[in-house]
């Protein structure tokens, strides 16, 4: 099932060895530890850069964490911490969460799927999306997402700053009212940044520290 990356054990030994740095620090922390009132990271260049594997930042409304790649099985991506908080990625989106409260068991897009190349995308396009949520099996949630172009924005990445498009997706559906946002490449549509709903009430911020950019054919 890898592709490239070792699983969780050898990204551990790696954390080990990085603990003293903030990213290595982050790490080793669970992610349900951050979504309990630990303090946002703030990683610097030098420690994402000590750190070998690709890294993100996730921060929910109660805390951060740096998470390192685990895991690419033919584009999902399991992001962990060593204690086993998990975030699962497919082409940037949130598609699961383990470890957290809420715990998005699962999200899938329904019909065309437009991030794969979001950098194109017309203002208007509709995805249709299904949410599995937990706790109270919240299993099934149809939810429409109308996405919007919003323009070029200067974003600072780890002391860089690069232009990047903005793009809005209004989520509606029964008690869903949301908003998505991404900032993306202009020249491939990778999500460098992004806030991601993952059920009525919470969602994730997501960086992209050191990412993994895989060639997949045409983005």
């Amino acid at each position: 099932m890898t592709r490239g990356w070792p699983v969780l054990p050898a990204v551990v030994a790696v954390l080990l060895a990085t603990g003293c740095s903030a990213v290595g620090a982050g790490s080793l922390k669970a992610l349900q530890l951050a979504l309990h009132g630990r303090p946002e990271l703030m990683p610097s260049a030098a420690d994402v850069a000590a750190n070998p594997f690709p890294q993100m930042l996730v921060t929910h409304r109660e805390g951060s964490a740096v998470l390192v790649l685990a895991d690419d099985d033919d584009g999902l991506q399991a992001w962990y911490d060593q204690a086993g908080g998990i975030v699962f990625l497919r082409n940037g989106l949130v598609t699961g969460t383990h470890g957290g409260t809420p715990q998005l068991d699962g999200m899938a897009i329904l019909g065309a799927d437009p991030f794969h190349a979001l950098h194109r995308t017309p203002a208007g396009t509709r995805v249709l999306r299904r949410y599995d949520v937990m706790p109270g099996y919240h299993y099934g949630q149809e939810v429409v997402g109308t996405l919007e172009p919003v323009g070029l924005e200067a974003i600072s990445l780890l002391g860089r700053t690069r232009m990047l498009l903005h793009v809005r997706e209004t989520l509606q559906g029964p008690q869903w009212r949301q908003r998505n946002h991404y900032w993306v490449d202009p020249a491939d549509g990778f999500i460098w940044k992004s806030r991601q709903a993952i059920a009525t009430d919470a969602h994730l911020d997501i960086v992209h520290l050191k990412p993994y950019r895989p060639v997949r054919g045409s983005r």
